[in-house]
């Protein structure tokens, strides 16, 4: 996976602003763990993962967009609007 608009700090564990002049960056393995009644906590930001870094797609009959794939709740030190502004994502593959 790559982050678009953000960069993962592997030493802090947490989202944080890209480097000057990269545009995408590695983002961490992720294990997916099944909780029952999941809630996100607030003070995580809910980065949407998407498949390709179009960001578009058909919208299916779910509403979400066909490119759209979930959100993963990570870590941050700022507020979660900060990321939304920026539009922060996750992407699982880069286009040519």
């Amino acid at each position: 996976m790559f982050m678009d608009g953000a960069r993962w700090d592997f030493e802090r564990a947490v989202i944080a602003d890209s480097e000057p002049g990269i545009m995408y960056s590695t983002a961490p393995i992720v294990h997916f763990r099944p909780v029952q009644n999941y809630k996100p906590a607030p003070a995580e930001y809910s980065c949407p993962l998407y498949k390709t870094s179009v960001r578009a797609g058909t919208l299916s009959t779910t509403g979400h967009s066909t490119n759209f794939v979930l959100f993963l709740e990570v870590p941050t030190e700022q507020e979660p609007a900060y990321w939304i502004l920026k539009g922060a994502a996750l992407l699982c593959q880069l286009n040519d």
